[in-house]
């Protein structure tokens, strides 16, 4: 299917909004000089007559990565800041992680590991990744030849894309999708398939699944939980999937960066389906699990065969990742099984505020059985599309959502949701809760 280059268009009221966000502060020529030698010296040419300011110049960008503007997510942080507006729209918390995990990236630093690690992880980390990863799945796998630390789960994404995928190869993704997918898909040349995920539960259409296989399929790549649904992928849909990728010779690229927060049932690991691991790379991260998402620490899992691949773009891209989060993440992973069960707990307890509130307000919501993220019909409201929406929700209400057109590649498919995130403290999730109840108006 082409890319639709309408994907990542904001409305132009937004595209203003945003632009007006930017200030401009004009200085004099000898305030110029004082701040940068490089202007003063062509403020003074053209002052001179010497020589012309220079004219704005277009951006450049490479064809592959010309459809793809600014984050959608930078977008709204941005305008969360002009409007004042609370944001539920970004999934990072505004709360810390662990104090036991910051003080061993303290003890880390102290310590003097401060210099670049060993390329594919610090062999502590790449340990109790293969540990965690036992408990978790049931599978023993080499901490030296099969996990890849790499930085965040993003990178791992991108190491795995660039490392396995060839150019004409095609990889078929699930939409809605995390946008990072389609974008580096797009740097490795590859041509992307989409299945689409419909709401109410947002199921896996087997049969037209089933018909997208081709002989030109490399990789089916997929997200359980999965943002921004909140989706987790059922052992039928897993077990139909390994079965084509089996029966076709296919790579599957699994995405479990929510696994630890799965609320309606157990999270299974499609490496662990019989017969997947040996085709399959388990990408995960520390950043949701650990409420430190922007120490950027995540990792790829898979047979030697495949890992190559992955290290060797790794080498390329970062080449080594942050020395002290790494052994800090090593005592985070270790954690005991009371950590991740008050983890859930409490997010179990922030969905049902979140989910109850946007119930009251008048959305129709979707069930959400993992992730941070809650999906939901905003049409009651009587607008057009999600961007419109999410554009009057933040003007208006001062809330913050995304509106997930942007995850779709024919952005009609997601025009009527919006994507709100309940990782947030309670304080601030009521605080939206009762804007929205008390400003959004049914239509």
């Amino acid at each position: 299917m082409p890319l639709n280059p309408s994907s990542f268009l904001l409305s132009s009221s937004l595209r203003r909004s945003l632009l007006a966000s930017v200030v401009v502060r004009k200085v004099s020529p000898t305030a110029a000089a004082a701040l940068s030698p490089m202007a003063s010296a062509s403020t003074v040419a053209a002052e001179n007559g010497a020589a012309k300011p220079t004219e704005r110049q277009p951006v450049q960008v490479a064809k592959r990565l010309e459809k793809f503007k600014t984050t959608i997510f930078t977008q709204m942080s941005m305008l969360a800041i002009k409007h004042g507006a609370i944001n539920l729209g970004q999934g990072f918390p505004n709360f810390d992680g662990p104090d036991f995990v910051k003080e061993a990236a303290i003890q880390a630093i102290n310590a003097g590991k401060n210099q670049y690690a060993r390329g594919y992880g610090v062999p502590e980390l790449n340990s109790a990744i293969a540990e965690r990863f036992l408990k978790d799945s049931g599978l023993q796998v080499d901490p030296e030849k099969e996990v890849t630390v790499t930085s965040g789960c993003t990178e791992a994404i991108a190491a795995t894309i660039l490392g396995l995928i060839n150019p004409g190869d095609e990889v078929i993704l699930f939409a809605p999708f995390y946008d990072s997918y389609e974008a580096t898909l797009s740097m490795a040349g590859a041509n992307v398939k989409a299945i689409t995920l419909r709401p109410p539960d947002f199921s896996v259409p087997l049969e037209e699944l089933k018909a997208a296989v081709s002989k030109n399929t490399r990789a089916i790549m997929i997200n359980t939980p999965h943002n921004p649904t909140g989706k987790m992928f059922t052992r039928e849909e897993l077990e139909f999937i390994a079965a084509l990728c089996k029966d076709n010779d296919v790579l599957l690229f699994a995405d479990e960066v929510y696994d630890k927060l799965a609320f309606e049932a157990d999270h299974i690991s499609m490496a662990s389906i019989p017969g997947m691991y040996e085709r399959t790379v388990t990408m995960n991260s520390l950043g949701k699990t650990f409420s430190l998402t922007g120490w950027k620490i995540g990792w790829a899992i898979a047979p030697p065969h495949l890992t190559w691949g992955v290290r060797q773009a790794h080498s390329f891209l970062t080449f080594a990742t942050c020395t002290p989060m790494q052994a800090a993440a090593a005592a985070a992973l270790r954690a005991p099984d009371s950590y991740y069960e008050e983890l859930k707990r409490d997010y179990g307890a922030k969905k049902a505020l979140l989910v109850n509130g946007l119930e009251d307000a008048g959305f129709i919501v979707y069930p959400s059985s993992g992730t941070y993220f809650i999906m939901v019909d905003h049409t009651p409201f009587g607008f057009d599309n999600d961007i419109e929406f999410c554009e009057y929700l933040i003007r208006e209400v001062g809330v913050v959502a995304i509106p997930p057109s942007v995850f779709y590649l024919n952005p009609e498919d997601g025009k009527n949701l919006v994507r709100f995130t309940f990782c947030k403290d309670d304080e601030t999730l009521r605080a939206a809760v009762e804007r929205m109840k008390t400003k959004l108006k049914k239509k």
